[in-house]
């Protein structure tokens, strides 16, 4: 994919504006978010988060305590974290830091810094995985955390399916590329499989794997009006949501999954 297309305004703006302020991108940051509370170490540890956008995954952890980096290759992504920063706390304003820099060249940006978690997340569909994934292995610390947050190439179908497009649903059994509908654009999807290698060849085993976006992307896909949802609902959306993520078989079902890992003691690769 050309990566220049991260740096026009409007597709920004759609990121931002409309996609995460979506109950979709609600859920799909609480969930992810307490899957981190419950793997990383306590704040306020180093986080460094890659492709970070507009910081609506690392700003909520500046505001539990956390030291953030937020890494983007896109000017107008970063901007809109910068007007987004407003909106936190005194203090958790002082713990975010913004990089401009490629993910693919993130130790560098970092001048060889090593963190207790880097975060990457909707970002791996659109980079050539290996030296996405080495990157984020070598910017960890020894124990650190990396998370992963990827399209499912197991369920490239549902989408389709769930649209009534039955020839394009029959044909992506067994493809892992597709438009990412939220931004319009080309991606690439992964299998939980696949990524856990990419991290053990780099010396972080993963330690356990989630799905995103279950009966929230149903919902949207079979023609649901998710902005009617009221704020009572949405909370409760987001638990169920949540409990799936950690079970079988739903997990499996998710149009994205979130895999995270340990890195080994220093030295090991």
């Amino acid at each position: 994919m050309d990566a220049d297309i991260w740096s026009s305004a409007s597709l920004a703006d759609r990121f931002a504006d409309d996609v995460y302020a979506s109950a979709k991108g609600y859920v799909r940051t609480y969930v992810l978010h307490h899957h981190l509370l419950e793997r990383l170490p306590p704040p306020p540890a180093p986080v460094l988060d890659v492709g970070g956008g507009a910081g609506h995954q690392s700003f909520p952890l500046a505001e539990a305590g956390y030291d953030v980096t937020l890494l983007d290759s896109s000017t107008a992504m970063l901007e809109k974290a910068r007007q987004r920063l407003p909106q936190l706390s005194a203090q958790a304003r002082r713990r975010v830091t913004l990089v401009l820099a490629d993910g693919e060249k993130a130790e560098d940006a970092m001048n060889g810094r090593r963190f207790a978690a880097v975060l990457c997340h909707g970002v791996l569909g659109y980079l050539e995985p290996e030296p996405l994934i080495e990157q984020l292995c070598r910017c960890t610390r020894a124990g650190g955390v990396v998370s992963i947050m990827a399209g499912n190439a197991a369920t490239m179908a549902v989408r389709p399916a769930l649209e009534r497009r039955w020839d394009d649903a029959l044909a992506s059994f067994d493809e892992t590329s597709g438009d990412i509908k939220e931004l319009g654009v080309h991606g690439q999807s992964h299998t939980v499989d696949e990524v856990s290698e990419h991290l053990r060849g780099h010396g972080v085993e993963p330690l356990g794997w989630y799905g995103t976006w279950l009966w929230v992307d149903q919902l949207e896909f079979s023609g649901v009006d998710l902005a009617s949802i009221d704020s009572r609902e949405l909370s409760a959306m987001a638990e169920v949501e949540l409990e799936a993520s950690r079970r079988d078989p739903y997990r499996q079902l998710s149009r994205t999954f979130h895999v995270l890992g340990r890195k080994g003691p220093a030295g090991q690769r």
